[in-house]
């Protein structure tokens, strides 16, 4: 009799399991409570990489984890990174709203002239590229939602600038730098587009630019030309960006911003002559693994079987937006009508958590807390869906796929593309007609390919 208990307790469990869950075993995966706990030594053999020849590759790693060039001390808790990427996905989604509804809304609560909003602390995710001739190392936070890259210069002090762990960058040094003149189309294009290109005093021979962003942080300098190097043997010799002189605001040691939108003033539209205006990433799941960032490959041909594609909305130069058409959870499409998605998708490399529309999140959330009914339900203040793991080595989660205009699906990484501090990396964003954000998380082990010139997104499973 005892040997048959085994047998029995298996029968009843796997019933349950079925039960519990439709019968849809294959739409759920176990995995370790550790699978989110990042190793004390950085990885790199998980990126996979489709290489083309005209394309460049660069590391992208995590700002705060062992495969960073640098460590910082101050990492923020998950609690303040959510806060910090609310208020960045707020200035973004009031942007794109004001600018797709074409008013003049009071911008008392959008005070901010510029293409960034929310701390750039939100992000996380870095490159080291060089400056200067000879090249001088620099850490960049990578970001989509913004169009000027930047760095901190000398002549600045612990009054004026930040503390950062790399030397501040010399111009004096460089023999490629300088300076870009005030009456040149380059100084009257970034006053047009809301980064100050204003003109020195002492006879107005250099373009000031000036940038503030949505939590106040902001900074100040000379609108520049110098050499970037991104990969050895590999240089832009004429890179437009910010030296900066003058910071304020949050930080995180950092040196500087590398901007990668769809305004002239990007390093991708920059360079869209060599790369023809495509770019993709790949942010790893962990923070002990590394990614990558890589210009080019589209307009030469890329290997489409292994992607698949969604039409980009052409309505914002900043921003790449998309449409989403259906979500599912454990195999099954959550019950929601198509207009639950009207307002697109921002795709963005800053913004942590996805920000959904109120119909389709709310959607979400029950069928994901149904599918979760096992764990205990926690609150987490920023989210509503969190879990306690604790006793338990391994937990059952429900695959998530996305699926975007023109069939594109994508599978989010189980767990770390889906669960982010044991929470559902989702949130409310507002109403259904107003954009929403596709936030890093669930970007996590993707290749995200902006294929600008030929107005697409595509993504790639398993990259890195």
């Amino acid at each position: 009799m005892a040997s048959l208990l085994p047998l029995l307790a298996c029968v009843i469990l796997c019933t349950y399991y079925s039960l519990a869950h439709g019968g849809k075993e294959h739409g759920f995966v176990a995995v370790p409570t550790t699978a989110s706990e990042p190793e004390a030594v950085c990885s790199t053999s998980r990126v996979r990489l489709d290489p083309e020849s005209n394309t460049v590759f660069v590391p992208l790693v995590h700002l705060h984890g062992p495969c960073a060039a640098t460590q910082s001390s101050d990492k923020p808790s998950f609690s303040e990174r959510l806060r910090r990427s609310r208020a960045r996905s707020k200035y973004i989604m009031s942007r794109v709203s004001k600018g797709m509804e074409g008013t003049t809304r009071d911008d008392a609560s959008v005070s901010i002239p510029t293409h960034l909003g929310g701390s750039v602390d939100s992000l996380e995710y870095v490159v080291t590229v060089g400056l200067g001739t000879p090249a001088v190392s620099q850490v960049l936070l990578m970001d989509t939602g913004s169009d000027l890259s930047w760095v901190q210069c000398k002549p600045c002090n612990s009054t004026t600038c930040y503390p950062q762990n790399d030397p501040l960058f010399d111009p004096s040094k460089s023999s490629t730098y300088a300076p870009v003149p005030c009456n040149t189309d380059a100084c009257r294009n970034l006053t047009g587009n809301g980064y100050g290109g204003n003109c020195t005093s002492g006879g107005g021979a250099q373009c000031g630019f000036a940038i503030t962003y949505g939590d106040g942080s902001q900074t100040t300098g000379v609108y520049s030309n110098e050499a970037l190097t991104l990969a050895p043997g590999v240089a832009v010799k004429d890179f437009h960006f910010g030296c900066g002189h003058d910071q304020g605001g949050n930080n995180d040691k950092y040196d500087g911003l590398l901007s990668l939108g769809g305004a002239p003033e990007s390093l991708v539209m920059q360079m869209s002559s060599v790369y023809g205006g495509a770019f993709s990433y790949c942010l790893p799941a962990l923070s002990s693994q590394a990614g990558f960032l890589a210009l080019g490959a589209t307009s030469s041909g890329v290997n489409a079987s292994s992607f698949v594609f969604t039409p980009m909305i052409q309505e914002q130069k900043t921003y790449y937006l998309v449409n989403m058409t259906r979500i599912t959870v454990g195999g099954e499409s959550i019950d929601v009508p198509q207009s639950a998605f009207s307002g697109g998708m921002i795709i963005d490399s800053g913004t942590v958590v996805t920000q959904l529309q109120h119909t389709a999140y709310n959607a979400l959330k029950v069928v994901f807390r149904r599918a979760m009914a096992a764990y205990p339900l926690v609150p987490n203040g920023e989210l509503d869906t969190c879990y306690n793991f604790t006793g338990y080595s391994n937990v059952t989660v429900p695959r998530v796929a996305l699926t975007f205009s023109g069939g594109a699906t994508i599978d989010l990484d189980v767990p770390n593309g889906i669960l982010s501090d044991d929470c559902l990396a989702f949130r409310e964003s507002g109403p259904d007609d107003q954009a929403g954000i596709l936030g890093n998380v669930n970007q996590r082990t993707l290749e995200v390919l902006y294929d600008v010139g030929r107005g697409r997104v595509g993504f790639r499973a398993a990259a890195c």
